[in-house]
């Protein structure tokens, strides 16, 4: 009875578990099917490659390297060959060991073999390599293989991109990037984002043993669209120069902070844009972007904006004069306003401007804008610096310029806004009406991206904006130039002028006030604003120091020598700053060739194959002390006389050849760009201009 209940059971059991099948597999089998499908496919997206940055010229500033990460499937058909893996795994690991030298070929091949001994699926293999090193490894026994047909040589490979900027710190934040923990974005990276990114493509891949996901098909992607590229303004060249003279000068200063922007008049593009930030003695980086994002009391260089208020108003004429009071005088109860040079004291307007009176100023501001304050906060509001800048970056800073309606508008606002005080503002804002003055009144928006474009396309295309078509009236423009002009001549900038171009600006020294300067001691902001050449202006640029700690803290000693360097290497490389040099040709002979100075043996050479008489002259200098002559007609013969050519001195090279005239240069450490084709036509340093060691010179051939 006992053994007849057991055996029911059992046979119950059995029919039940042969139901459950049945109606799991028939009745329920879509249901469950689909569920597995979902358990174990999932849809992945692929990375999208970042649209690249380039500067005005072409120049990469910014790209998406690929770099791949390799598994191997050690069922595939090149692993279960035994007899061609054991014969290719020594040539195998040796090529390994000797391409990536990061572990031994004994150490690959102990490695490949636990991998395949325990018949992983998805063996991570090498993380992060190049495209180059894929490429070696695609040749390599085995390997082979992957060239025609990847998975039968075990090979998984998946891409993903690394963010690279090739010129290093060069205008790192101004070309910004994009944080991908805490979605912050810096500068182009991240205003552009969505455009840089493009769209992200789709792959299949399935859950396989040991919870690995590995791609099922290349059918079933969707391809990544690639984001689109973005054109700056940036000239990777004049970035270089910015960085490296603001860099040099704060070491030399012990400077806590600076920037320097150079922007195009015309235009308003920004060409270079430097922001440095001391680290350690001597160690500066790109950690802010100081130009758009800092908003600073500017000191002395808003004299301009004063300068403009009473000019354009009629209240003042640049001959017309004022009693700076031996540069001192009270506004106020407590407030003492004083000149750093004393000694002053009836002084035209134009003299007020270029040696930088306090007092002067302040007086002039609180006589004729006293009664009716509004009138000069309209001028404020004209000039753009009551609102922010619109640009084309994230994190564009506030400037603070308070009406005559603000609770913390005193007796002492008119003076002190005069001269730079109780108001805030950002490099960037001061320099565009510095650049409006000498674009003639026109106020340009600043620009940082030309365009944006795919594949060589341009999609949309960023042109200068007028913001303001007439900041002031012409003749204001005018004498406004010609009081920085007189900055620079006669003034406070005076220390530096250039023998072989003009330009014009103005100084700054603000003392540094705030709730916690006081701990801090008295610290100093250097500045220096302007532009060049002062006659025909194409560039204006400003500079800023914070807190230099050297000694040194006025800015015609601190801000200004790095506006002089950028705009000496500016101007040396620009042939259309130049002034254009008088062409004179030596007197020839109609039958005999023309001979500019050359290589004596060329010429010597060349003139006997033409069967031409010649023969060496110079009553001075012996044909052995150089190795370059002129050559002149003396009756019917070239008379090749011998020319030194001094090594500190620029030679007269129009005419020569561009080998020669190269092989001249580059002797002498001077780096050399041609353009065109021919002789030597132009030279953008003057003949008989001193030489130094990495000057960049421009020859123009025709």
């Amino acid at each position: 009875m006992r053994m007849t209940l057991v055996f029911s059971g059992m046979f119950v059991f059995a029919i039940l578990v042969l139901y459950t099948v049945f109606k799991i597999q028939v009745f329920e089998g879509k249901k469950w099917r689909a569920m597995s499908d979902s358990l174990s496919t999932h849809v992945f997206e692929i990375e999208a490659t970042r649209g690249n940055i380039f500067d005005c010229q072409g120049n990469l500033l910014a790209t998406s390297m690929p770099i791949y990460d390799v598994f191997l499937d050690t069922k595939a058909k090149a692993f279960q060959d035994d007899e061609g893996f054991q014969n290719s795994l020594d040539s195998l690991t040796n090529d390994l060991s000797v391409l990536f030298g990061d572990k031994s070929a004994l150490a690959y091949k102990q490695s490949l073999l636990r991998a395949k001994r325990e018949g992983n699926r998805y063996f991570l293999f090498k993380r992060k390599i190049s495209y180059m090193q894929l490429h070696a490894m695609l040749e390599m026994p085995i390997f082979k293989l992957g060239k025609k047909n990847k998975y039968a040589a075990g090979l998984r490979i998946t891409e993903r991109t690394r963010r690279e900027k090739p010129f290093g710190m060069l205008a790192e934040r101004t070309i910004g990037f994009k944080q991908e923990i805490g979605s912050v974005r810096v500068g182009l990276e991240g205003f552009f984002d969505e455009k840089l990114s493009g769209k992200s493509g789709k792959h299949v891949m399935q859950r396989i043993a040991g919870g690995t996901w590995v791609p099922i098909d290349d059918d079933l992607m969707i391809d990544a669209q690639q984001g689109k590229d973005i054109v700056s303004t940036l000239d990777v060249n004049l970035q270089d120069v910015a960085e490296n003279a603001l860099l040099s000068n704060l070491i030399l200063n012990g400077a806590e902070f600076g920037t320097a922007i150079l922007m195009e008049v015309a235009t308003g593009d920004i060409k270079a844009v430097a922001n440095l930030t001391r680290e350690s003695e001597g160690v500066y980086k790109e950690k802010y972007n100081y130009a758009v994002g800092e908003s600073v009391e500017p000191g002395s260089t808003f004299k301009l904006v004063s300068a403009l208020s009473l000019l354009e108003d009629g209240f003042m004429k640049p001959e017309d004069k004022v009693d700076a009071e031996n540069g001192q005088k009270a506004f106020c109860k407590n407030a003492v306003m004083k000149d750093a040079e004393f000694g002053t004291g009836v002084i035209t307007l134009q003299q007020a401007f270029e040696h930088s009176s306090n007092v002067a100023f302040g007086k002039l501001m609180k006589k004729y804008y006293e009664s009716n304050p509004s009138k000069v906060y309209k001028h404020y509001e004209a000039l753009g610096l009551t609102k922010k800048l619109d640009l084309q970056l994230a994190g564009v800073g506030m400037p603070n310029v308070k009406s005559p309606s603000h609770k913390a508008w005193s007796c002492t606002s008119l003076p002190y806004m005069a001269i730079g005080y109780e108001l805030t503002l950002t490099p960037l804002q001061l320099l565009s009406i510095y650049n409006a003055v000498a674009n003639n009144g026109v106020m340009m928006k600043p620009n940082l991206v030309k365009n944006i474009s795919q594949a060589g396309k341009v999609l949309k295309t960023y042109p200068p904006v007028v913001l303001n078509q007439q900041i002031c009236k012409p003749e204001v423009a005018k004498q406004l130039r010609t009081m920085m002009e007189g900055v620079v001549l006669h003034g406070t900038a005076s220390t530096l002028k250039s023998n072989f171009y003009s330009y014009a600006g103005k100084t700054g020294t603000a003392v540094i006030t705030g709730p916690r300067q006081a701990s801090r001691g008295k610290s100093y902001r250097a500045s220096f604003c302007g532009y060049f050449p002062a006659e025909n202006p194409k560039y204006s640029c400003f500079v800023l120091v914070s807190r230099p700690s050297e000694g040194e803290y006025y800015a015609a000693k601190v801000a200004l020598p790095i506006f002089k360097e950028i705009a000496d290497k500016v101007y040396a490389s620009a042939l259309n700053l130049h002034r254009e040099l008088k062409f004179t040709n030596p007197s020839f002979s109609t039958d005999l060739p023309q001979m500019p100075l050359a290589d004596k043996g060329d010429v010597k050479e060349i003139l006997d194959m033409v069967k031409l008489s010649s023969h060496f002259h110079n009553d001075s200098i012996h044909q052995d002390e150089t190795d370059w002559v002129l050559a002149s007609v003396q009756d019917k013969s070239m008379a090749m006389q011998p020319v030194i050519v001094q090594s500190t001195k620029m030679p007269d090279l129009r005419g020569m050849g561009a080998r020669d005239a190269m092989y001249l240069l580059e002797r002498k450490g001077i780096h050399v760009q041609l353009i065109g084709m021919g002789k030597v036509k132009k030279q953008s340093l003057s003949p008989g201009s001193p030489l130094r060691k990495n000057l960049i010179i421009q020859l123009q051939l025709g």
